[in-house]
């Protein structure tokens, strides 16, 4: 557990120090849970926005985009049941005066316990050697059983008590299993009671005559209202999607760890529309599909676990999270719900208009169901960002602090570098940046002998650093170093633009899936 808190503690030091994230309005102290992606920061959000949405839009001919405002008309949030159901579960401590999320304390409680199954498991793969068959170990070991229906017994009852809205129940349940407060060991509880998450702001050039708004607690209403006018202006078919990134705001009052939960944050979202008994078909589709995206990226696939819900959104009939093992522990990324129509249906009732599809084919008109994809964008950059960041021990003793992001990815691609600061070099330097950067985002670095610019772009995560020396000027050939080998080659400057393309190129990427 220090090693993890140590982990996180570096991912946040060195995302600052390197000019990725600030803590917002920091000369004022700052904002609880608010951030601002700096220089770095910002090239690396967009450059996953640009992934995703190469990947769900461009590549799918029957999804298309939207760019939905953020202030929508106060009723859609009542239509969609944000203004009665949008709510957290807290607790808080009375010794400590923390406050926490009951089902996330639940929720880590149980994990501890499949931990220790999964610790069980991995002892009796080292006794046992490749003849090890985990899925028949898990049915006749007792300990790992008594793990896993321990566990699969909270988190039932959890769900069954929070979908019921019984809170004194998910209290009761805290205290049985003695929960303790993370920081102080305390066990003395308030009762659990409900916090609406929605921000309220105000419309109109007077108080008198404002009108009471709501910041969008998420992105997918903006679709869902929009649905008839895509369709038609769109001509499209279902099953078809519409996909949108964009800015989200919840009231958090329990947010921590760092931009895994923030209090304004980015989704990338899409809301696929699909004939009535065809959702869970689809639903299985976009599964496979989404964990396929997330593992073109390279960050390891035991990073990533698939966790249904036990306890099912008032518009689902099926929802699960692809989680990613973050610096602490596995939390959710991306969610996959099967939504029902339950969210068009909502809009005509409240809005008294139509929002159905004509299907030719069966000549009738019907609601459509929706299967969702949803993930966090800051989520998503916490991941990578994590994931990346590692110390290693180099031959001569040595460290390094390298940041090994998905080349795609990377904020800068290539740092050009004059290996002295005279001679006509960094007249050559700029020459290339002249010539790259129409393709790709590049650096001109002259600062510090060469050794320490290399370490400079290793933590920042550029994968080429291109070497101007004495010899370019005789033969126009320049050193390219590759970031997480460190190996050097010579090349033509000429060759430079298909060899970083070869590496950095979203088609070379996506083709993983």
């Amino acid at each position: 557990m220090a090693k993890q808190e140590d982990l996180f503690k570096n991912v946040v030091s060195h995302a600052k120090e390197y000019g990725f994230i600030f803590p917002s309005s920091e000369i004022y102290d700052g904002l609880s849970a608010v951030y601002d992606y700096a220089q770095n920061g910002v090239e690396l959000k967009k450059n996953i926005r640009e992934y995703w949405w190469k990947a769900m839009v461009q590549m799918h001919e029957n999804i298309v985009g939207l760019d939905a405002a953020i202030l929508m008309h106060p009723t859609t949030w009542k239509a969609s049941g944000h203004v009665d159901a949008f709510n957290d579960p807290l607790i808080d401590n009375k010794d400590s005066k923390k406050r926490y999320r009951a089902d996330v304390l639940i929720e880590d409680y149980a994990e501890k316990l499949n931990l220790k199954a999964k610790k069980e498991i991995e002892k009796a793969r080292e006794r046992f050697g490749d003849s090890f068959d985990e899925a028949q170990y898990k049915t006749t070991n007792p300990r790992v059983m008594e793990y896993l229906a321990k566990e699969r017994e909270i988190l039932e009852r959890m769900g069954q008590s929070l979908g019921n809205g019984d809170l004194e129940d998910v209290k009761a349940l805290i205290d049985e299993l003695e929960i303790a407060d993370p920081e102080t060991g305390s066990r003395n509880w308030t009762e659990v009671r409900q916090f609406n998450l929605m921000f309220g702001t105000k419309l109109g050039a007077s108080a008198d005559t404002a009108m009471d708004l709501y910041l969008r607690p998420e992105t997918a209403q903006g679709i869902f209202v929009n649905f008839l006018n895509v369709q038609k202006t769109g001509r499209m078919k279902i099953p078809f999607g519409i996909a949108q990134t964009g800015k989200a705001f919840r009231n958090e009052i329990v947010a921590r760890q760092f931009i895994f939960r923030m209090r304004e944050f980015e989704q990338m979202e899409m809301q696929f529309f699909v004939k009535p008994g065809e959702e869970m078909k689809w639903y299985e589709y976009w599964k496979t599909t989404r964990l396929n995206w997330h593992l073109s990226l390279g960050l390891g696939a035991s990073n990533y676990r698939f966790h249904d819900h036990e306890k099912l959104a008032h518009y689902a009939n099926a929802a699960a999270d692809i989680e990613f093992n973050f610096p602490f522990g596995f939390k959710e990324l991306e969610g996959i719900h099967s939504r029902t129509d339950f969210d068009l249906k909502a809009h005509e009732q409240f809005s008294g208009k139509k929002l159905q599809y004509f299907d030719t084919e069966t000549n009738s008109n019907y609601v459509p169901y929706v299967v969702e994809t949803s993930v966090g964008l800051d989520r998503m950059f916490l991941a990578v960002f994590s994931n990346s960041l590692c110390e290693e021990m180099l031959e001569d003793g040595s460290t390094r602090t390298v940041l090994r992001l998905p080349s795609v990815l990377a904020p800068t691609k290539a740092a050009v570098l004059p290996l002295v600061k005279k001679d006509g070099l960094p007249e050559v330097a700029q020459t290339i940046i002249e010539e790259l950067k129409w393709d790709f985002n590049v650096s001109y670095d002259e600062k510090d002998a060469v050794g320490r610019r290399y370490r400079r772009q290793d933590a920042l995560g550029t994968p080429f650093c291109i070497t101007v020396d004495h010899q370019t000027l005789e033969d126009q050939t320049v050193t390219i170093r590759h970031r997480d080998t460190m190996k050097q080659d010579r090349v033509k400057i000429e060759d430079l633009k298909t060899i970083i393309n070869d590496e950095v190129s979203m088609r070379n990427w996506l083709m993983k899936m």
